[in-house]
């Protein structure tokens, strides 16, 4: 959070606790084990766990930072603002295969948006036992969203109207969550008179031996009788002895009728005539300490681990397996205490445990320490079975293991992480199994090289470890940078273009056709002597990014220390750079197509709009950004009569056939204008052409017909979104304009003519759906977004002294320009007059 010194601890202190209250919260309303929250970060498009409760931390390293724009659940539930539930990992995988690809195993997710006052502050996740396929929705989603939208309004008030203070850049907090059922321990307690043998025993302890007060005899056999029926004699001598002055050292060890373990602690108490009272205390500490007592007497290993990854017990013979003390490994987590259990594959099975609670099997190679300590053969076989919130694993030495069928890994060099980023359990955890198939995923979704890059960025550099990425991809003959990240300002500007005769490891893994690795900045120089060094430590991979035969470019990944390359890191690291270079093959086609499209569909749009000395226009219009289809949206100003018309139209869907319809339609409706032809039988004449051409296609269209002396206008609607009016007072409103059905649909259709009035200095917007409409929201509300955006720049352009309609336009159109995933084409037509004495 921003702000420093002792309001800043307190307001993150504070934050911190809303943030884990709601968390434990929901794991509560959903039945889950797993919740956490992702919050906004100072980077914009960066969301970051903030708060994991009920899973380690380090199993989910590679969800700790989420783009909002990646295909991810929580991305879509922050950046659409609505509810994403996903009941199993069928409705997972068919909606979003790149998360799936990740957690492959079955269970289900809600993800729900906090709302901040101009967007979410982040999103409320829970993970939970997966449902059935016929469930589509979970009973406890109104619970859940209100524990968001409570958290929304706690963190607005803590903003205190600055919500920018709401944000999240470091680690998460990781959180044990509320144990799933209460302490076993019991406890009683009792006086015990010598001289009588009277025995007053409290409610507590009634309760723990089961007793009957009205039928308990109250004496001192009687109790010793209820304790440990076995084992009577003893306590008796015991109580003696305390009413002696001689309590026993230590409390006795007993056993119940049930044969559950139980303790009894003697003291004396006060003074009653010459003999004192005894105070007893019987305490049971339930199933647990009798399973670790029996668990410490097992030949295979046995341990636990908390929900956060802890080791809670370790019994002699897992100490001895793992070559360590059994003190010294209690207390730490599992990827420090047996880093050896950790890193792929083994975190997706503890992490398939966690969440699936479906017990796994798997053998290990056992450390070197421990096949010194041990004598015993190099295999363990691990199984891991669930609990509420303990872990049990056993190990069993084994020599019957298929080394090709399970993947294993000798115990990695212990090593400082370079930066917190880095800190992950050693190199082994550079390259899980399943990134491949969600890189593969991922560019499936990729269109652009663009997109292709930061795909590559967000999904390759973190499982390798990598802090610097460079593409380059082959024209004529010569490498061009395309991307870069992470390299010092300005270097690689030199070898951008360097063409394929030059001695570089860029230029011949793509002539060579072969990966290049240096583990080591010192073993590049030497094969490479006089190449410019961007570091002085760090090691280097060179792949060829080929695609069916044809050279594509190359991919340059940098990491920050010296490291080796495993022989599977380099078949899986090449297997990639073929993947890349197919998608960046695809994007380069798609970039070229993309551009033709461009040209077609700005050639149909106005190249300048008709000018009048009495009337001002503004007019803009922004492609979708999803897929290179040409789009029919479209606007037009022109002379009819004395007067202006101002036109806006939208064709329904995309492609070259809507873009040839927006073309007829606007010169249909520019003759019908020239000839300066009412309002409804523009709109009528235009709907039987189009009904006449039959494209299959219907458009929607707003036409107004204004006079710039008086300002009166006349307009009709044919199924479009109704017009904007900005008073010079600056109120904005929607303008009431009956409308006709769309055009292309009804021959007989009809559509009425509205009459109104056009003050100077007021502003006419006409505007598509594209501007308006949002994924999951009311078209309604994209409306009054719209009005208040067009009052708003109305009177910015006002206090600069002179309204610049053109500017308004900008003002206007910014979010969606800014937008980097608008699904539909923009288009925006603002009219207005000028005052007399500007004329």
């Amino acid at each position: 959070m921003a702000g420093s010194g002792e309001p800043a601890v307190r307001t993150r202190a504070r934050l911190t606790t809303l943030l884990v209250d709601a968390s434990t919260g929901a794991l509560g309303a959903a039945g889950a084990r797993v919740a956490g929250v992702y919050l906004r970060s100072s980077t914009p498009g960066l969301l970051r766990l903030a708060v994991l409760v009920g899973l380690p931390g380090q199993l989910f390293r590679p969800w700790w930072r989420l783009h909002v724009g990646r295909p991810f659940p929580v991305a879509d539930a922050y950046r659409l603002g609505v509810q994403v539930v996903l009941p199993n990992a069928t409705e997972t995988v068919r909606r979003y295969p790149q998360f799936a690809a990740g957690l492959p195993f079955p269970f289900g997710s809600v993800h729900m948006p906090v709302p901040g006052g101009t967007e979410p502050f982040g999103v409320l996740t829970v993970l939970r036992p997966a449902a059935s396929d016929t469930v589509d929705e979970l009973p406890d989603r109104e619970l859940l969203a209100r524990l968001a939208e409570g958290l929304g309004a706690e963190l607005l008030a803590l903003a205190d109207g600055d919500e920018a203070t709401i944000a999240w850049d470091g680690e998460p907090l990781c959180v044990r969550p509320p144990a799933a059922r209460p302490a076993q321990a019991r406890v009683g307690r009792f006086t015990w008179d010598p001289g009588t043998s009277a025995v007053h025993p409290d409610d507590r302890l009634y309760a723990l031996l089961g007793l009957d007060p009205a039928e308990f005899a109250g004496t001192g056999p009687a109790l010793a009788d209820a304790v440990s029926p076995a084992e009577a004699h003893r306590i008796l001598a015991a109580l003696r002895a305390a009413g002696a002055g001689k309590p026993p050292a230590a409390p006795l060890s007993l056993w119940s009728r049930e044969g559950t373990p139980r303790l009894l602690d003697l003291s004396p108490a006060t003074e009653a005539g010459e003999a004192s009272l005894v105070a007893g205390t019987v305490f049971e500490p339930g199933p647990g300490a009798s399973a670790d007592g029996a668990a410490d007497l097992l030949p295979q290993g046995v341990f636990c681990l908390d929900r956060l990854g802890l080791l809670v017990y370790v019994n002699p013979a897992a100490a001895r397996m793992a070559g360590q003390e059994r003190a010294w490994l209690l207390g730490r987590p599992l990827w420090e205490a047996m880093p050896w259990l950790t890193g792929p594959p083994y975190d997706d099975h503890l992490r398939s445990v966690l969440l699936s609670h479906e017990a796994v099997h798997v053998h290990v190679r056992r450390p070197a320490a421990g096949r010194a300590a041990a004598g015993e053969g190099d295999w363990l076989a691990l199984t891991v079975h669930p609990g509420p919130d303990i872990l049990t694993c056993t190990l069993v030495p084994t020599s019957r293991v298929d080394a090709a069928a399970e993947p294993a890994l000798d115990a990695p060099a212990a090593a400082e992480p370079h930066t917190p980023e880095d800190a992950v359990a050693g190199d082994h955890a550079m390259t899980p199994l399943y990134r491949p198939i969600a890189l593969a995923i991922a560019l499936t979704d990729a269109v652009t090289a663009r997109q292709v890059s930061a795909v590559v960025m967000q999904e390759l550099l973190p499982a390798f470890g990598g802090r610097r990425l460079a593409i380059y991809l082959l024209q004529d003959r010569h490498l061009f940078l395309a991307w870069e990240t992470g390299f010092p300002q300005g270097f690689l500007a030199p070898f951008d273009g360097v063409g394929l005769d030059a001695h570089l490891p860029g230029v011949e893994t793509l002539t060579t056709g072969r990966p290049i690795f240096f583990e080591s900045m010192h073993q590049l120089a030497t094969t490479y002597p006089g190449i410019p060094l961007d570091a002085e430590e760090g090691a280097r991979a060179f792949l060829p990014l080929i695609a069916s035969g044809r050279p594509v470019g190359s991919c340059i990944l940098g990491f920050d220390r010296s490291r080796s390359f495993s022989t599977e890191e380099q078949t899986v690291l090449t297997a990639l750079a073929g993947l890349i270079a197919h998608a960046m093959e695809k994007a380069q086609r798609y970039d070229t197509e993309a551009a033709l499209a461009r040209g077609l569909q700005q050639a149909l749009l106005p190249r300048r709009l008709s000018a009048h000395p009495q009337v001002e226009t503004a007019g803009r219009y922004l492609p979708g950004t999803q897929g290179m289809d040409v789009g029919g949206d479209w606007y037009d100003v022109v002379e009819a009569g004395d007067g202006l018309a101002l036109v806006i139209g939208d064709v329904q869907g995309h492609g070259v056939q809507a873009a040839a319809t927006m073309g007829q339609l606007r010169s249909a409706v520019r003759a019908f204008a020239l000839g300066d032809r009412p309002p409804d039988e523009v709109l009528s004449g235009t709907n039987h052409l189009l009904i006449d051409l039959d494209p299959g296609q219907f458009a929607s269209c707003c036409y107004v017909r204004l006079d710039p002396a008086t300002g009166q206008a006349r307009a009709a609607r044919a199924g479009h979104p109704p017009p904007l009016l900005r008073s010079p007072d600056g109120r904005t409103r929607v303008l009431d304009i009956p409308g006709g059905v769309v055009l292309g649909v009804d021959p007989q259709a009809q559509y009425p003519v509205a009459e109104l009035q056009l003050e100077p200095d007021a502003i006419l917007a006409l505007y598509t759906d594209g501007l308006v409409e949002r994924p999951g929201a009311d078209i309604d509300e994209g409306i009054t977004a719209l009005r208040l955006a067009l009052a708003r720049a109305g009177a910015a352009a006002g206090r600069r002294g002179g309204r610049s309609l053109a500017g308004v336009a900008d003002r206007v159109t910014a979010g969606a320009r800014h937008a980097t995933d608008r699904p539909d084409d923009v288009a925006l037509l603002l009219a207005t007059r000028r005052p007399a004495h500007r004329r």
